[in-house]
């Protein structure tokens, strides 16, 4: 599967929430994408299609591919803890979403294509793989050039102070990911119980 890149309100419609950013056009129409959304009695989904879709929308929710997310997952049983809690965290420190996170880029495309464009430093060196795993300590910044380009910069909006595992130097355009996050304090409405289980059969 390729990444996608069609009409973010067409996935939002599928799950019934605004997994890709702006939510408003659900008000308008929510019903399934299709010729016959509206009229289409929905089924009872089984245990399988119940996991399955969960994990899709983990993965459009955070721009992975389907290899990319089982490698995730893997890790994600490989280290200590709950494995669910562990693939949110491993998720969440990806560094493009960091950046959108520190409110560096306005959505997850917005700042993979900072990352892919070589704007970003990670511990002072340029970085351009989107998937790049931060660790506690880590520090994230424009790099110098960049920080000279209003374009890029005036679409900076600052950190949202619920994030707090992550700090945010305005000034600098520097952040620095602090921890891993708590399971309560991301705010995607994933169920990754229901991903362990699917994984397990």
């Amino acid at each position: 599967m390729a990444r996608y890149r069609g009409p973010k309100t067409k996935i939002s419609r599928i799950f019934g929430e605004p997994i890709l950013g702006n939510g408003k056009y659900l008000t308008k129409n929510s019903n399934p994408p299709g010729q016959h959304g509206a009229t289409r009695k929905r089924k009872t989904l089984g245990e399988y299609a119940v996991q399955l879709k969960e994990k899709q929308k983990a993965k459009y929710t955070y721009g992975v591919l389907e290899r990319q997310f089982r490698k995730t997952f893997e890790e994600a049983v490989r280290r200590k803890g709950v494995t669910g809690e562990n693939l949110i965290k491993l998720l969440e420190a990806r560094l493009d979403n960091t950046i959108f996170r520190l409110g560096i880029a306005p959505s997850r495309p917005a700042a993979r294509q900072l990352v892919a464009h070589k704007h970003i430093a990670v511990n002072g060196e340029i970085t351009n793989v989107p998937s790049f795993q931060l660790k506690p300590g880590d520090v994230i910044e424009l790099k110098a050039s960049t920080q000279g380009n209003t374009g890029i910069t005036s679409q900076i909006r600052g950190k949202n102070n619920k994030f707090n595992w992550l700090d945010w130097n305005e000034t600098e355009f520097k952040g620095t990911f602090i921890a891993y996050p708590e399971r309560e304090s991301v705010p995607e409405n994933i169920k990754e119980q229901l991903i362990v289980e699917l994984y397990s059969k």
